[in-house]
């Protein structure tokens, strides 16, 4: 193997890695939900695509607010799924939905629509 058909190798290993790592790894920081004077930590989340923002930092024993708008046809967006909480939600087209839950416990609690294509995380914290 000569030295230019090396260096495509090694080329296109970084670029497959660096398309995994954009797509797989690890996600930093999150949208932290805002604390209302109702108490609640609420947060406005976006269903176009997938979920904008996908993660939400809360803060543990205290009830949280979410508000999902869907602007995305497709049936896969339909619902939301909170698998932790055993809570569930039609989204319809176009109205604001609320889904109020309360994190006791710290961790990672993921949220899909129904077929588990589009993927959201609730981080509890301390």
């Amino acid at each position: 193997m000569g030295v230019s058909q090396w260096v495509v190798t090694i080329i296109g290993l970084l670029l497959s890695f660096g398309i995994a790592w954009f797509f797989w790894g690890p996600k930093k920081g999150g949208s932290q939900a805002e604390v209302k004077d109702s108490g609640y930590q609420e947060a406005d989340i976006l269903v176009k695509g997938g979920y904008t923002p996908d993660v939400i930092v809360v803060h543990r024993g205290k009830p949280v607010r979410l508000q999902f708008l869907r602007e995305d046809k497709s049936s896969c967006s339909e619902m939301v799924v909170f698998p932790d909480f055993e809570k569930s939600m039609m989204l319809p087209f176009g109205k604001k939905v609320t889904v109020e839950l309360l994190p006791n416990d710290a961790g990672s609690y993921p949220f899909t629509c129904q077929m588990g294509m589009y993927r959201g995380t609730l981080i509890v914290k301390e």
